[in-house]
């Protein structure tokens, strides 16, 4: 049986979810702390970042490319990846974009502002860098919605890893109420698509203790 350890907040997680999800592939839950982990954790992950997928006595695999890669690799079908060789490379620089730049500039920021300081004990936010997050959220997706203005989906004509994985970001930034879809029409509605796959739908039963999604969060017509 196939355990994803994982923290339920971490976009990264997420994609992984989403993309076993797609695949219809079965598998648990285990919930891990990335700022306390346990130290059985951190036999098999010592960064304890996860997420990790482990698999009976397979060598687990460690990190959302990895198991991703991993993922299309073992599991072809179906694929998550377009066939069409400069679609795939545009599917893989729009991940690479959101995991570091959109992540790095705004996602995280929210997260360690919002979630891990009261969590971890390290003290109140900074709404400083709450508000530089919040303007960059909105540029990146005007960016989105100049993509989608061109394209039915983000990389092309069909959707793919790269939709799930931008998803999996912005999913986390709509928990946390965060996401300003209303000025953003055309991402509203790549978004409304997503959330009606059912590799979606267990997401949007997440919950957090201490915290509460906005009540648009687990609306499929939003």
């Amino acid at each position: 049986m196939r355990t994803l350890h994982h923290w339920t907040l971490d976009p990264l997680c997420r994609q992984v979810r989403l993309a076993l999800g797609e695949k219809k592939l079965d598998f648990k839950l285990a919930d891990e702390t990335p700022w306390n982990p346990r130290p059985e954790f951190l036999a098999v992950d010592p960064g304890g970042l996860g997420p990790v997928l482990t698999r009976d006595e397979a060598t687990p695999v460690i990190g959302s490319r990895a198991i991703l890669e991993y993922l299309e690799e073992v599991h072809p079908d179906p694929a998550l990846y377009p066939a069409d060789l400069e679609a795939r490379a545009e599917s893989r620089r729009l991940i690479e974009w959101f995991d570091r730049k959109f992540a790095t500039e705004c996602g995280a920021v929210i997260l360690q502002e919002k979630i891990v300081k009261r969590a971890a004990g390290l003290g109140s936010p900074d709404m400083e860098a709450l508000r530089g997050a919040r303007e960059r959220v909105r540029w990146h997706m005007d960016y989105m919605a100049w993509l989608l203005e061109q394209r039915d989906w983000l990389s092309g004509p069909k959707m793919s890893l790269a939709d799930l994985c931008v998803a999996a970001h912005l999913s986390v930034t709509d928990f946390l109420g965060e996401a300003p879809w209303d000025d953003f029409e055309g991402v509203k509605d790549w978004y409304v698509k997503l959330k009606s796959r059912p590799c979606f739908r267990p997401l949007l039963t997440d919950r957090v203790p201490g915290l509460t999604a906005p009540p648009h969060y687990a609306d499929l017509d939003f």
